[in-house]
């Protein structure tokens, strides 16, 4: 059943219409000089989107748990040492992946209302003298818990103890939506999506490797056969694949680069930010918790909200959807029944968050909670009339 309102999960997010119809278009020969003109286009967009000059980008037909897996085994061997925090659902399943390949993973268990551990990555980092830990690994926006985590200081981190790791960083709810900064923070490898910030359907795994990056591809000995990223190299300088690509949603990447760049990224961020602040004051306005425990941890593309204690989190998101045909998140691993989460990611606008919000408000009435209707909605309409907003591009 095709329902018009709008989804509040944080991925895969609400597309434009112009970007759904990028994507439909007629079957054409994936190994003609046509397909280049899409394929190189939106490798260039993604690198302006990364803030990259340097990069380079391999997009597969994948989801970003692909993007995990090309980073990992282009860069790594059996046995190789890797640093993670392990405070989501996202950062706990990186994790996962990294064990079943047979890598030594010191997984630091954190608060999940918290970003990455970087007190503990700096005394893991000084205390490791022979350079045994080959990969730093780094969430930067935890999708479960509207945590986010401070990559630059990571690098930093790695700097002051003039240690060579590699820092790889999971951007998949964050890019495209998030300031992202690779070179700036030296980033080595970067992970993201199709589905969340660049509002296109899921199936592309979109990653970027910096020249370091680039040179462990020679030593790496994890297996690797769909992922590798010398195939795809080799496939982009002759304007192809090797094997069939997702014509239609990467004519989707391009266009939504193209849209992204046109509003301005620091627009698109600032947007993000001014709906985020909005949703956020609504929360407050409910008398309610946000999971993020600091404002500097507030994610500006999900919000995950802490219902009172006895009150399963999980009734929200299922009365939301069968009352009112509206989606949101529900909690995810740790925090299942605890949470609700309301993305506000990629294409979003204030007056569709306001929606959000009042159809969160009925909910919660509905079930009981001790919620005011219209008051989470006055508060975020007193930040949004009273925040300058750019023009969004959603357009037909």
């Amino acid at each position: 059943m095709y329902g018009q309102n709008p989804v509040f999960i944080p991925g895969p997010t609400n597309m434009p219409e112009i970007l759904r119809k990028a994507g439909d278009m007629p079957t054409m020969d994936h190994r003609s000089s046509m397909f280049g003109e899409i394929l190189h286009p939106a490798l260039a967009g993604v690198k302006q989107v990364l803030k990259t000059e340097t990069a380079s980008v391999f997009i597969f037909p994948a989801t970003g748990s692909g993007g995990w897996e090309t980073a990992i085994t282009n860069t790594l061997s059996p046995g190789d040492r890797v640093l993670a925090g392990r405070h989501g659902m996202f950062s706990h399943k990186w994790i996962d992946m990294c064990r079943r390949y047979q890598l030594k993973v010191d997984a630091i268990e954190s608060s999940w209302h918290d970003g990455v551990p970087l007190a503990q990555y700096e005394e893991l980092l000084n205390g490791d003298k022979a350079h045994e830990i080959k990969a730093v690994l780094v969430t930067h926006n935890e999708t479960a818990t509207g945590v986010k985590s401070d990559v630059a200081a990571v690098r930093r981190l790695l700097n002051a103890a003039n240690h060579p790791a590699l820092l790889l960083v999971d951007g998949v709810s964050s890019i495209a939506s998030m300031d992202f900064r690779m070179d700036e923070w030296g980033v080595d490898v970067a992970v993201t999506g199709s589905q969340k910030g660049f509002m296109l359907p899921v199936g592309l795994a979109i990653t970027a490797f910096s020249a370091k990056a680039m040179a462990a591809l020679e030593t790496a000995k994890l297996p690797r056969a769909f992922f590798d990223v010398r195939d795809m190299a080799k496939g982009y300088s002759t304007n192809g694949y090797p094997y069939t690509p997702s014509v239609g949603l990467l004519n989707g990447l391009k266009v939504s680069t193209e849209l992204l760049l046109q509003e301005g990224l620091e627009n698109v961020f600032a947007r993000h930010r001014r709906i985020a602040s909005g949703v956020r004051a609504a929360v407050r306005a409910w008398r309610l918790e946000l999971y993020a425990a600091r404002e500097e941890l507030y994610s500006d593309t999900v919000t995950a909200v802490q219902t009172p204690a006895g009150f399963d989190a999980s009734r929200f998101v299922t009365h939301a959807a069968t009352k009112y045909d509206v989606a949101f998140g529900a909690g995810l691993g740790d925090v299942a029944g605890k949470v609700f989460r309301i993305g506000h990611v990629g294409s979003m606008t204030d007056v569709m968050a306001l929606s959000g919000i009042a159809t969160a408000e009925m909910v919660m009435v509905d079930l009981g909670l001790n919620i005011k209707l219209g008051s989470g909605v006055a508060a975020a309409q007193a930040i949004y009339r009273n925040s300058q907003s750019s023009a969004f591009y959603m357009v037909a």
